[in-house]
């Protein structure tokens, strides 16, 4: 009974998730799959359950890749991966509304019709009030990932930690879906991921994170639940952290 009551101890009071488009499209590797999503909604709803604030960045590769998008131009194509995540953050949001969860969606490029701009000042008092924040549109500017967009607002919203669900365990010294020999780390250095060029996130994202002192938790999202495991301080994953 004791553990019990100790597991609903969040061990971070605000957080900053970041989820794939890929993950959002489960096992049809494209747009979304709302039992999936519903699992992961779920989670989150326990986190919140328990005083947990949240804010949630979206990537959008379940519609839109802009670096495979050919001769497009770059720009062109990195806005039409803002849109993209901005379905996804509509999606979550349906789901997180439906489950009870009060929700908003803040996007970084103004479509007044369907979400409120990003103002730092408004996202942090509406999470304050208990409600999850789902930032799309990245960064608002091209030539930057969701990576990028989630250290970014990690650090504006005072996130005691970055959340980072991926489709893999954690991170290891070399792709564990094709070397059966990969080892996994259970703690890195933001150093260690700068100086060995480990895939966890995009140097421009890990530099932040460094430079602001926000540890990144990175872990499975095929187990939705890891995301409140992380939450009250379960061992899931790799912890990068500035040391």
């Amino acid at each position: 009974m004791s553990e019990n009551l100790e597991q609903q101890q969040p061990k971070y009071k605000r957080v900053l998730l970041k989820l794939s488009g890929e993950a959002l499209a489960g096992e049809k590797k494209i747009g979304l799959d709302y039992s999936i999503i519903t699992k992961i909604c779920e989670s989150i709803k326990k986190c919140t359950d328990i005083g947990v604030e949240i804010g949630i960045v979206v990537g959008g590769g379940n519609f839109w890749r802009g670096r495979s998008s050919g001769a497009m131009d770059r720009t062109r194509a990195d806005h039409i991966g803002m849109l993209a995540t901005t379905m996804n953050a509509l999606a979550v949001a349906d789901v997180l509304e439906s489950l009870g969860v009060d929700v908003r969606v803040q996007t970084a490029i103004a479509m007044h019709q369907v979400a409120e701009p990003y103002i730092r000042n408004k996202a942090v008092r509406h999470m304050e009030k208990g409600r999850v924040v789902i930032f799309g549109c990245g960064t608002g500017n091209p030539f930057f990932s969701t990576d990028t967009a989630s250290t970014l607002r990690a650090a504006e919203i005072e996130a005691d930690i970055v959340l980072k669900a991926t489709m893999v365990d954690g991170v290891y010294d070399k792709d564990p879906n094709k070397y059966d020999d990969a080892v996994k780390f259970d703690e890195l250095s933001f150093n260690d991921i700068l100086v060995k060029n480990l895939a966890v996130m995009d140097s421009t994202a890990a530099s932040m994170c460094k430079d602001n002192n926000i540890p990144i938790l990175v872990f499975n999202l095929k187990r939705p639940d890891n995301i409140y495991d992380a939450c009250v301080g379960k061992s899931v994953g790799t912890l990068v952290i500035d040391r």
